[in-house]
């Protein structure tokens, strides 16, 4: 197994691949999403519920070049590049809706992918989702009254529906005529995603690109009008099922499946990791399940760290694991040291499991 750290785009400079390698990192995940607009009201402090999202950029599709150039500026910094997280919303919203440039856009998310391989990148992460990630709110709660993320279902309205424009959080065209989107059913997402994996499936499969997904978070039964796809462990495998292919795999995240209210993650874990199906790792630590939970530090919370990184070890998983989340510590770089100690336990507990 190997220690990463996720990065996004505005954090893709030479300070912060030098705290990557310093913090123990020997990889990287990165998000190419073009957004501007500012944080996301849905993880603001105080009583601004609306969730709106963020404008999003009409970016353009990610060139060869492009990747070749990040990936050499991450591979000067002794980095090795794992894996893209997340599709930029501005390059699938029809595919997410079944709009009218569905079509177009699969064929731009068949380059992508193409370029992905050609340039050396071996995973490309998505979440298929229409709400995306929303609902949560940023609160002074964690231990030491750290900045830590909090998902209470009674704190906002999981009806509200999305405006019309808008696809995974994020305003794609704010133009978009007055109205809201229509209700989704659970039926018509799963027919979007199998039409999303058969046009791209066999694309992946060419490249040497595993498509790696990522479960619901919030893992609630709807949200904004719209079904969620996986937020029940056991949906994992219905995705796979979906189209078998080693190109279809699974960007497991301890927290998302311990969150939701059914199921068990270590033996969910087992199942995936000794079918060799899991691509890379989510490490976080949460308390509580849906209606209600919140992310904590790494060594405290609900779920056992060692005991799942031994199941992995024993399942003889290689693969990269990053600390997706974690609370921020009071200091002047708090995202840093809340990751840097992240990442001091998850090395250091990798290290007592491999021996």
């Amino acid at each position: 197994m190997k220690l990463g750290l996720g990065l996004y785009r505005q954090s893709l400079n030479q300070d912060n691949f030098r705290f990557a390698r310093q913090a123990g990192a020997t990889h990287v995940i990165v998000h190419l999403v073009d957004y501007f607009g500012g944080r996301n009201p849905s993880l603001s402090r105080g009583d601004d519920r609306r969730g709106w999202g963020i404008t999003q950029k009409q970016g353009k599709l990610w060139e060869l070049e492009e990747l070749i150039s990040i990936r050499k500026e991450i591979e000067s910094h002794g980095l090795t590049w794992e894996a893209i997280e997340n599709f930029d919303p501005s390059h699938w919203y029809d595919v997410l809706l079944d709009g009218p440039r569905k079509q177009a856009q699969l064929e731009g998310l068949k380059t992508m992918i193409r370029n992905i391989g050609k340039a050396g990148i071996p995973i490309m992460g998505y979440n298929f989702s229409i709400a995306g990630v929303w609902g949560w709110t940023k609160q002074p709660v964690g231990r030491g009254q750290a900045e830590s993320l909090v998902f209470d279902s009674e704190d906002v309205d999981l009806n509200m529906p999305m405006p019309n424009g808008m696809a995974w959080n994020m305003t794609y065209d704010p133009h978009a005529p007055e109205g809201n989107l229509p209700p989704v059913s659970s039926q018509e997402l799963w027919q979007r995603l199998e039409h999303f994996l058969q046009a791209i499936i066999p694309i992946a499969e060419e490249c040497g690109v595993r498509l790696a997904a990522h479960p619901d978070d919030p893992p609630v039964e709807r949200l904004r009008g719209t079904a969620r796809l996986v937020n029940q462990p056991e949906k994992y495998e219905r995705l796979l099922n979906l189209i078998p292919s080693p190109s279809n795999a699974l960007e497991y995240c301890f927290g998302s499946v311990q969150e939701m209210s059914g199921g068990d993650l270590y033996s969910n874990l087992d199942q995936f990791s000794k079918a060799g199906k899991i691509a890379y790792v989510h490490a976080r630590n949460v308390n509580g399940k849906v209606p209600r939970y919140q992310e904590v530090f790494i060594d405290e919370g609900d779920i056992d760290i060692h005991k799942a990184l031994s199941i992995l070890h024993r399942n003889e998983f290689d693969g990269v694991i990053i600390p997706d989340h974690t609370p921020e510590m009071s200091c002047a770089a708090p995202w840093h040291a809340g990751m840097a100690f992240a990442m001091g336990y998850l090395k250091a507990t990798l290290e007592n499991v491999t021996g």
